[in-house]
């Protein structure tokens, strides 16, 4: 569909809702933004209805007709905001805000970098979520999956958690760790894709966290071991009730990626050969929850580098704005028109 029709076609629906009564206010547009052209489109369409708004009560209040051609003449300001825009979309807002000059000023809090789109032998579009500046592309860098990933860590979240919640995501690490196992035996083909057993995970992790609470012996169990200072192997990994959430865990996956379980699976020798290294995941995550914020401040630096390659113009700057273990991306990037 043509770009200014889908614009048209939002607009419309939104001045329907609204009817005659228009407030005196700044307005909102809620869209799924498609590209940088759909959102210029949206913007102009949004600009040039408003000029005929005015216009028209111009005509209609002869008296005002002279303060209404003043507001009709007066330059269009627009700001975009993104509160946790993901993946690509704030990068769209980016280009958007300096290929459309009715945009004044932009500020954009990203979300999602494992969502970024690279270029890569594979996808060789010109207009990639990474790297954005001429700085960055001139060295033909490129993150790559795992890296992007990475960037979505917060150690600032991971340091908030308390010990059992802590010790249940280092659990569910581990199933989900096995269970690519069970993939790598059972359904090489489908392993080869990268599946995702997506939000399943949590929902088994909430699971996980009703049924310690019924079972408070699993958590004494490992505080006594952790106040002994015994050998860091995890007493609630070797336990008949974790083989048993595993399992379960299994199950789960499997219905989520519409697989049967093999009827020669064999999960208790799978947890037995994972299970020796379960005392390395807490170990593993905290590197990562370190390394996440380097990946990030790249990503971060990457998009402010290609404001300010703008010229005098553009003014630009990078601001922590929330607090990181309520909300890990708490960077914006605000930049305006001078």
């Amino acid at each position: 569909m043509h770009v200014q029709h889908v614009s048209e076609s939002i607009l419309q629906h939104r001045c329907v809702n609204l009817g005659n009564n228009c407030p005196d206010a700044p307005m909102t547009i809620t869209c799924r933004v498609l590209s940088t052209q759909m959102l210029k489109g949206l913007t102009n369409v949004h600009l040039e209805k408003n000029d005929l708004d005015l216009n028209a009560s111009a005509l209609s209040n002869g008296p005002r007709r002279s303060q209404s051609s003043t507001d009709a003449n007066r330059p269009c300001s627009l700001v975009l905001a993104g509160l946790h825009a993901c993946g690509d979309l704030s990068v769209t807002m980016l280009r958007t805000f300096m290929e459309c000059k009715e945009v004044k000023a932009v500020v954009s809090i990203g979300c999602c970098y494992n969502l970024l789109s690279e270029k890569s032998s594979e996808n060789s579009c010109s207009h990639c979520g990474f790297p954005m500046s001429i700085g960055l592309k001139s060295l033909d860098f490129q993150l790559g999956k795992n890296a992007r990933d990475l960037g979505c860590q917060s150690a600032a979240r991971w340091s908030s958690l308390g010990e059992d919640a802590g010790l249940q995501n280092f659990e569910l690490h581990s199933f989900r760790a096995a269970f690519q196992m069970v993939l790598s035996k059972h359904y090489p083909e489908v392993l080869a894709t990268s599946p995702s057993i997506g939000r399943q995970g949590k929902a088994f992790r909430r699971q996980q966290q009703r049924k310690s609470l019924e079972t408070p012996a699993i958590v004494d169990a490992i505080r006594k071991e952790t106040d002994e200072k015994k050998p860091t192997r995890q007493t609630s990994l070797n336990s008949d009730d974790t083989f048993s959430s595993f399992k379960n865990f299994c199950l789960l996956a499997f219905s989520r990626l519409n697989l049967e379980p093999p009827q020669d699976l064999d999960l208790s020798a799978t947890w037995n050969e994972a299970d020796a290294f379960t005392e390395l995941i807490g170990p593993y995550w905290s590197i990562r929850a370190a390394l996440g914020p380097v990946i990030e401040t790249l990503i971060l630096l990457d998009r402010l580098m290609f404001l300010q390659e703008q010229g005098d113009s553009i003014k630009a700057v990078m601001v922590p704005i929330f607090d990181p273990t309520i909300s890990p991306r708490n960077v914006a990037i605000i930049a305006k028109r001078l």
